[in-house]
């Protein structure tokens, strides 16, 4: 599991910085709190939950599963 948070995180950060949008925007357009934002992000949490991780791909215009590969 490690293994896709990491993955996970980086994909988040890497589709990001490709729409060159901060961590607070993205916040804001997931409708999440940045905390939760940067805690994915940066791996820190453990087992985020499915509907905050579709709210950040729906922010990011990609799939669920765009973020796990």
């Amino acid at each position: 599991m490690t293994n896709n948070l990491t993955l996970l995180a980086k994909n988040i950060k890497k589709y990001r910085n490709k729409l060159g949008i901060s961590q607070d925007k993205l916040s804001k357009l997931a409708n999440i709190t940045l905390h939760t934002l940067t805690k994915i992000e940066s791996g820190a949490t453990a087992d985020p939950r499915i509907e905050t991780v579709n709210r950040i791909a729906n922010a990011l215009g990609v799939s669920l599963d765009d973020l796990m590969k």
